[in-house]
């Protein structure tokens, strides 16, 4: 077996996205560790590298330059990416509690969450000033300031609170920002809150001189030794009684932990940061490691710096290696001098160790390739050969989960391949399937089947749809398998009724395949209830991979059901959902595409069509259909045919996932996609169009892609408005119905309209905004 074909005995849980971790997972995947499943719960995408805030917001570094793709780099590490927030935890059942999933079990756990500013001493902080951490956070923000600033009616008046690097450096690179789209000139008033007697008060007097006479020369009033004791909109007041005036209140205070570390029992000091012995070991569990700022050493105490979270990284992922195959850890001693390197927003820095200071451009080139190399390490990660055959380490399992696992290749076939009853029976116990009066005999009533009561005088629709796990979520594919599923019985105009499901698990210890079974259907179920669909049954057995399908059957009155002949003349294509996600999803498995990118995509594939479908036939649409597996041009063709008309696309109108015409321009496609390229031949212009990369996304097959439907013209705009007050943002015209002219029916593609390529990017901008 190799490491990522081993079965799961140990889940290495990691929470948060901070330096600390980035550099776990960069070890893990240089060095697999088989056995061991690694899941990172963080709720972003990307994570920003601090050191290179200040000059994103001076504008020296682009959004992708200062962060670091987590989605990325966890494929690369063979991890499972959980976009959650975390709850609590529960240290007695080894649960992870996060705010939009099931619990997330653990073996071991490393916490490396970051800190926030402390805002709570201060009455109105909280609610009128705006943190500059979480980072993520804090740049949405700044983006907005910079729209208000610009569209600002006189001096913009700038606060910040909190005179350590980071206060000054973000108040100086802000100043930067904002003199350069004023045109050289800074069109705001700056304040630095400090409630120490001295500005930097963790350096030496050198650096504090030098940011003494950068401050006065840029004109920023400093209030060093008057503590800010109240915020309120717009107005500070200190503790000498003095108020100030100010439209925008950043916050740049000592930090604080968050909450559920010592209210899950961990042991905490004063501020709330988890206590760890040298090891990175809590002092209390030490199956829980922590690092960074939401750690603090209690023997090696050292300021809130990403500087030493970059540097526990190494020590961290060897002892979490350690943890997993039973062997003690071994202690680690921080640095206690390091260099700094302020930088002062307009390509200057100060750079100073110990009692050694210098200043100037230098300093700012020097950070500048420091940072660089750092970000380098985890965006451009090598290509890694495919792992050799690799035994489970010693240590990793205890002898009995051996003796279990040594059956393996004894596996039976048929129903001998069935998960366990009492797994089975406990996964369904904690599922709770919406109930129907027309179920007659359901989930956990029959071991055999269900009984199901047709209505009378309304027309059953059956479909089924199967697939093996495209993500490493098993919680979110499962919403997406049952949104896929379901799309066909939203086409057709029905009402879906019940669900059979049929499951397949990897083989692995019992706990460990009952839990991947429960956040898989945990996540269908919750679908499925919403739709109103009865879960009555299914099968569940192992395999290689995970799989889920679902058969699925809707009811229908017979004079509303829609099917494919009802295209007419003058019809208006509409469609629900942008394309790309085959492309995509191809890109994300070579570790080709950006996080955000399939972030999106899986957004997308999780959202219902159900009020879609409502919709294009409250509109007049006359005929339907999900666009899956054969492409946008493969459904549609179906459609033309059986209405036995003529179809346009227009590919300027037809909206595309972020970053597919990209993975596509690079080579990178579905497996299915050559064989959807044979469905040119409904093409009467292949040759004119075959060289435009959109082109070849219309043939991209969909994983609970949106709907297309011919709606009148005259309701078609109404639709389209309609259908984004829905939720479907990037709804839209693509195309038009024509009569047939000639054997046998055709779809014509045209591109290149300069008015419709203008009315695209306008639309992309205000997506962006």
């Amino acid at each position: 077996m190799n490491p990522s074909t081993a079965p799961i005995i140990k889940d290495l849980v990691l929470l948060g996205g901070g330096h600390s971790h980035v550099a776990v997972l960069k070890r893990f995947g240089m060095k697999p560790l088989a056995g061991v499943r690694i899941t990172m719960i963080c709720r972003d995408v990307q994570t920003p590298y601090s050191g290179m805030l200040p000059g994103h917001v001076a504008g020296h570094y682009r959004h992708d330059e200062m962060h670091i793709d987590l989605a990325v780099l966890s494929r690369f590490a063979g991890a499972r990416l959980y976009r959650s927030a975390v709850t609590g935890l529960d240290l007695k059942r080894r649960l992870v509690l996060c705010d939009n999933r099931p619990p997330v079990p653990f073996d071991v756990i490393s916490i490396n969450t970051g800190a926030t500013p402390d805002m709570s001493a201060v009455p109105g902080a909280a609610e009128n000033a705006v943190p500059v951490k979480p980072i993520g956070e804090f740049i949405e923000r700044w983006d907005a300031l910079c729209r208000r600033a610009a569209a600002h009616d006189g001096p913009l008046r700038i606060a910040v609170v909190g005179a350590g690097a980071g206060g000054v450096e973000i108040l100086l690179a802000i100043r930067h920002a904002l003199a350069g789209s004023a045109g050289g000139g800074c069109d705001a008033g700056f304040q630095l809150f400090a409630a120490s007697p001295e500005i930097l008060p963790e350096f030496g007097h050198r650096v504090r001189r030098a940011f003494r006479k950068i401050l006065a020369a840029r004109g920023v009033a400093v209030h060093a030794g008057d503590p800010v004791v109240e915020v309120t909109p717009g107005r500070l007041r200190t503790a000498a009684g003095r108020t100030f005036e100010a439209d925008e209140i950043l916050w740049v205070t000592g930090a604080r932990a968050p909450s559920w570390p010592a209210e899950a029992g961990l042991d905490v000091d004063g501020n709330g940061f988890i206590r760890v012995a040298d090891t990175l070991q809590s002092t209390s569990h030490p199956g829980v490691f922590a690092a960074g700022d939401v750690a603090a050493v209690v023997d090696h105490p050292r300021p809130k710096s990403g500087v030493f979270a970059v540097r526990q990284g190494r020590p961290l992922a060897r002892n979490l290696r350690r943890a997993l195959l039973g062997e003690p850890p071994v202690a680690f001693r921080p640095q206690s001098r390091f260099l700094s390197l302020i930088s002062t927003g307009d390509r200057h820095a100060v750079a100073s160790r110990g009692p050694w200071t210098f200043a100037g451009r230098f300093a700012w080139t020097w950070k500048d390739w420091i940072d660089r190399r750092f970000m380098d390490r985890y965006n451009r990660l090598p290509d890694m050969p495919e792992a050799p055959a690799a035994d489970l380490p010693p240590g990793l399992a205890d002898p009995g989960t051996i003796a279990d696992l040594s059956a393996e290749a004894m596996r039976c076939g048929g129903c001998g391949a069935k998960v366990g009853a009492s797994v089975l029976s406990r996964v369904m116990a904690r599922l709770a399937p919406v109930s129907r009066d027309d179920v007659v005999i359901g989930l956990g009533q029959s071991d055999d089947a269900a009984v199901v009561e047709p209505p009378s005088g309304e027309l059953m629709v059956h479909t089924v749809d199967s697939f093996r796990a495209m993500i490493d979520d098993p919680y979110l594919f499962g919403r997406i398998a049952a949104n896929h599923a379901l799309g066909d019985i939203y086409a057709m105009a029905a009402s879906p009724q019940t669900a059979l499901a049929v499951a397949t698990v990897p083989f692995g210890p019992e706990h460990k395949t009952e839990d991947l079974l429960t956040q898989m259907m945990t996540g269908a179920v919750e679908v499925l209830d919403a739709a109103g669909c009865a879960l009555v049954g299914g099968h569940t057995g192992e395999g290689s991979e995970l799989s889920l399908g679902f058969a699925v059957n809707g009811l229908v009155a017979r004079e509303r059901i829609a099917s494919k002949d009802g295209l007419r003349p003058g019809d208006v294509l509409v469609l629900t959902k942008p394309l790309g996600t085959g492309t995509l999803l191809a890109a994300d498995m070579r570790g080709k595409a950006r996080g955000r990118w399939v972030s999106a995509a899986i957004e997308h594939m999780m959202q219902s069509s159900r009020a879609a479908a409502e919709c294009l036939f409250e509109h007049g649409a006359g005929a339907a259909t999900d666009v899956t597996g054969f492409g946008l041009l493969g459904h549609l063709a179906g459609l033309v045919e059986a209405s036995e008309v003529d179809a346009e696309i227009d590919l300027d109108a037809v909206p595309l996932l972020d970053g597919a015409e990209e993975t596509m321009r690079i080579g990178i496609e579905s497996t299915l996609q050559p064989e959807n390229m044979r469905l040119s031949v409904h093409v009467a212009n292949h040759e004119e169009v075959c060289g435009d990369r959109r082109y070849q996304l219309i043939y991209d097959p969909q994983t609970a892609g949106g709907i297309v439907a011919g709606v009148p013209a005259d309701r078609a705009d109404a639709c389209v408005v309609a259908l984004r007050e829905r939720g479907y943002g990037v709804a839209t015209r693509i195309g038009s119905v024509h009569a047939r002219s000639g054997q046998p029916s055709r779809i014509r593609v045209v591109a290149g309209r300069p008015e419709v390529s203008a009315a695209r990017k306008r639309e992309q901008l205000l997506r962006e905004m």
